[in-house]
């Protein structure tokens, strides 16, 4: 963890700040109390647990929330059975609800026992005003409710549920505010995703991000770029930027800056040895992305570039402003310009009126351009987009028949593609120990295979040479070569 801060030296008797992040230190400061008051009564310290469901966006939301508990005096429970449970949730597809719902029962069987404890939820679920209504109505003994863009304003609001047997609901329709300087626990020592921005403004008509997201807003250049400088300083020799849409960074700044160029900024940073991203959406990755990624060694040979559809017509009832053709021109100029480079892929199947015809060209795509390997959807209508109002849903059994017949194609080409890098020596970054078998190490190459190869923990952050002696489909056998 980096930027610790000593809460001893806080003053909590007065009001407090309004500016923020100070206001939310004398927050933690409060928490930081009650925490003292626990250890005494129960001589131990709260445990506490943060489980994320969702993407990565939400994998670094989390370990802001787990900064900010450890700032506190909490310390990391084994399970989801701790004095303080929170849920940070995804909201993607329908049945990420549903899984919420049913954890939340089991999470009522602990807290019948421990009437000490606190259970909260947030993220993008907390952004629908319906879920909020039946969580109200049916899930009563919920501690904290907030949404996505607030999450700077976790320390205040827990400091509400450790003084109030109420529930505390605080979710924000939009903002335009962003947060530095609070506390991180990351997952890793030696990698860590970083926000360059937050919202998205697409609206592809199948997609519930934009509505409980918000808009995009762009973290500032110098701030990123010194967040990063610290994590190398802390030990960290991955990054992976993250966005809705990396390619739209800095479009709303007051001074704009291009993807492109906070890229070439960021490699110039001491200590960082590989830099990924994600997400790229196809009608803006630029000609100066492409030169910057061709030129920089500390750039992945990964890009990841949702198709979603291969049928043009599709392709505009869902918002996505490109066609099948300058998809495929654009796969070309990426692969022109980096040889090596991997590509991967989003496709949703059975979106409402795909004809056979449209699959099929879904299915043209995949064959021309040979992904590295897929991530494939069925559509799951969501409530509050376009999509989820449009005649001619597909009947389940057509949907299923198309999913099967293109995961089918995708995994055959991704395991011929996988075969074309055995035997190479290629570095990889150790993160690891195998879960499997314990005399192996796991870790990544940079087009983000997996590699699994003799090794121990004193291994784990560093980057080896690893030959791959054996393809196994979608990972490799290697052995280290000295």
């Amino acid at each position: 963890m980096y930027n610790k801060i000593d809460l001893e030296i806080i003053n909590i008797n007065g009001e407090p700040p309004k500016e923020e992040p100070a206001r939310q230190y004398y927050y933690m400061a409060k928490c930081r109390q009650w925490v003292k008051s626990f250890e005494q009564k129960k001589g131990c310290l709260p445990r506490y647990c943060v489980v994320n469901m969702g993407c990565q966006m939400n994998a670094r939301d989390s370990e802001k929330l787990s900064g900010i508990l450890e700032n506190i005096g909490y310390v990391k429970a084994d399970g989801e059975d701790g004095d303080f449970v929170i849920y940070n949730t995804c909201t993607v597809r329908e049945n990420a609800n549903n899984k919420v719902y049913g954890r939340l029962g089991y999470l009522h069987g602990f807290k019948k026992k421990n009437p000490h404890m606190k259970i909260g939820l947030c993220g993008c679920m907390m952004q629908e005003p319906e879920v909020v209504k039946k969580l109200k109505k049916s899930y009563s003994f919920v501690d904290l409710i907030f949404g996505t863009h607030n999450i700077y304003k976790f320390a205040e609001l827990l400091a509400d549920v450790l003084e109030t047997d109420s529930m505390v609901v605080d979710v924000w329709e939009e903002t335009d505010k962003i947060v530095e300087e609070l506390p991180v626990e990351r997952k890793y020592s030696f990698k860590s995703g970083v926000n360059i921005m937050f919202g998205c403004d697409n609206f592809c008509s199948y997609c519930i991000v934009p509505y409980v997201r918000g808009r995009e807003r762009s973290r500032n250049p110098k701030d990123i770029l010194e967040e990063i400088k610290k994590l190398a300083e802390d030990g960290v020799v991955e990054i992976m930027l993250l966005g809705q849409n990396v390619n739209s960074y800095g479009k709303n700044l007051e001074e704009p800056i291009s993807f492109a160029r906070l890229l070439g900024e960021v490699q110039n940073i001491q200590g960082i040895e590989r830099i990924r991203f994600m997400t790229s959406h196809p009608k803006d990755l630029s000609d100066e992305l492409i030169e910057v990624m061709k030129n920089s060694p500390k750039v992945c040979r990964h890009l990841h570039l949702p198709l979603q559809s291969g049928s043009t017509r599709i392709l505009k009832e869902m918002n996505r402003r490109y066609t099948k053709e300058q998809y495929l021109e654009l796969v070309d100029k990426v692969r022109d310009a980096i040889e090596d480079i991997s590509i991967t892929t989003d496709i949703i199947v059975g979106f409402p009126g795909e004809t056979e015809e449209d699959f099929l060209e879904t299915m043209d795509v995949v064959r021309r351009v040979r992904f590295d390997s897929a991530f494939t959807f069925i559509y799951s209508k969501r409530t509050g987009t376009p999509a989820a109002n449009m005649e001619d849903q597909i009947p389940e059994d057509v949907v299923k028949d198309r999913f099967d017949r293109l995961l089918k194609e995708v995994q055959q080409i991704a395991s011929e593609k996988a075969m074309e890098q055995n035997g190479k020596i290629l570095p990889v970054l150790v993160e690891g120990l195998n879960e499997q078998d314990e005399s192996l190490v796991t870790g990544r190459l940079s087009n983000n295979s997996v590699v699994h190869f003799p090794g121990g923990e004193d291994m784990i952050g560093t980057i080896q040479n690893v030959r791959l002696t054996e393809c196994k489909g979608f990972y490799y056998m290697g052995k280290v070569i000295s």
